[in-house]
């Protein structure tokens, strides 16, 4: 997830830890004293990160909190780059504190470890147990008790244009080599004669779907030895998926160096030649065969049509098509695994009323009523709700071999720094990736252990 906080990981270490401390880590309803002395309906405020949560479920929250408990659920959206600021500030503050709260899957393993979530391990089996995604379980876990769980998944996979593939003759890859290859031919036939065009867009800084050719490679970004945390980057697997994104990045992509993970969908429905025959729609020239981008952006890729006086992107199955990024290995590559946890804040007035909320979030209604969204149910047994078609069964395969950034105290530090989108852009701009990735271990050893 993106975030940006100057020193992060004093503030949160400090904040945190001097707020939350110890006790609040162990916070219960009959510990609080709030619930269990009074029956009063609890009024409780959640905070939502981003917008991918639609309306209709907000509002099914929102409704079936009020005839559950009688208690008003207030929903606050928080922006993705401000959530760990405002989470740093608010949740050590009893008399400001959101009750429960959605955080970055790769957010959740930092304030896990300074006490800022209550103990939930009691409901663990309530809301869902063993059918609950492992790895996001595992990043809301310290000493083997629960303080989040997963709320949502959204895997990585590909989209591309199918009329742009058959003018340049190649067909859907079938290992992450053939895709190397495939990517690279597209760039260099250029089919439509396309200004500023890319077989894949990737930006120089888009770490987080970079990171799947590490992963592919047998390499990854750090390790855990003896409960220290180590950056391999250096690593001989991490320096040959490094390399081969480098390659990429050369031959098929016209991305920015400066260029994230963000909007990729542009440049994608830029593909379509207008009557100069350099010129694309959207507003900017940047066009791509191929995009990298969580499930949910099919929701903005399509053809420009009007509706209700309105812009909007429908699909079109003969132009656009999906398939998940084919490892050597005859199993999907293993790409980043985006979506959230969700937990109750130990500072929270309102641990009955916050206990109560998680019960419907993790309700067969609800998780049912997230797959139909399109967001993937964090119980494995409402996957089916996420449908049959070509984004369902792309999402679901893609996440069967995905991964999540390291489980480290200080990862949402590491984040936060902006060092990882320094080193991928250094990488993508032809340095020496040996030696780039010894000097960047050097860097984030520190910043992984900090609490």
């Amino acid at each position: 997830m993106n975030k940006k906080l100057s020193a992060v990981t004093l503030l949160t270490a400090s904040a945190l830890a001097l707020g939350a401390c110890a006790t609040g880590s162990t916070t219960s309803p009959s510990a609080s004293g709030s619930a269990a002395a009074s029956a009063a309906p609890q009024n409780i405020t959640l905070w939502l990160a981003g917008g991918d949560t639609p309306d209709e479920l907000r509002d099914y929250l929102k409704t079936t909190y009020q005839a559950k408990t009688g208690g008003t659920l207030t929903i606050e959206e928080q922006s993705w780059g401000d959530l760990i600021t405002k989470l740093t500030t608010a949740l050590p503050d009893e008399n400001n504190t959101p009750d429960v709260v959605e955080v970055g899957n790769t957010q959740s393993p930092t304030f896990t470890n300074v006490g800022a979530f209550s103990d939930i391990s009691d409901l663990y089996g309530e809301l869902g147990g063993d059918k609950l995604l492992p790895s996001f379980v595992e990043v809301g876990k310290v000493d083997g008790k629960n303080y989040t769980l997963p709320y949502y998944f959204g895997s990585r996979y590909m989209f591309y244009r199918k009329d742009i593939y058959s003018a340049a003759g190649v067909e859907v890859p079938k290992t992450l080599d053939e895709f190397n290859a495939t990517v690279k031919t597209i760039t260099t036939k250029n089919p439509k004669n396309i200004k500023d065009f890319s077989g894949f867009f990737i930006g120089g800084q888009d770490w987080r779907n970079g990171i799947s050719w590490i992963f592919a490679n047998g390499g990854d970004l750090a390790k855990n030895e003896n409960g220290q945390w180590t950056s391999t980057l250096s690593d001989p697997n991490s320096i040959k998926g490094l390399t081969q994104l480098r390659e990429i990045q050369k031959d098929a992509s016209r991305a920015p160096k400066t260029a994230k993970d963000e909007s990729p969908w542009l440049y994608i429905n830029n593909s379509d030649v207008i009557k100069d025959g350099d010129k694309v729609t959207g507003k900017t020239s940047l066009a791509a065969a191929t995009i990298m981008a969580p499930g949910w952006a099919h929701w903005s890729i399509g053809d420009l049509v009007k509706k209700d006086g309105k812009e909007t992107r429908e699909w079109n199955s003969d132009t656009f098509g999906t398939f998940v990024l084919p490892g050597n290995d005859g199993k999907p590559a293993p790409v980043f695994a985006g979506g959230s946890n969700i937990g109750i804040s130990a500072k929270s007035k309102n641990q009955e009323g916050s206990r109560e909320l998680l019960t419907i979030i993790f309700s067969s209604e609800y998780q049912q009523m997230l797959g139909k969204n399109g967001l993937g149910p964090a119980n494995a047994d409402y996957t089916s709700s996420l449908g049959d078609d070509e984004f369902a069964k792309a999402l679901i395969e893609s996440a069967s071999n995905s991964k999540l950034t390291p489980a480290a105290p200080g990862w949402a530090g590491v984040e936060a720094s902006g060092k990882l989108e320094e080193f991928f852009a250094k990488v993508a701009d032809g340095g020496d990736v040996t030696a780039l990735a010894a000097e960047y271990d050097a860097i984030l050893t520190p910043l992984l252990n900090a609490k």
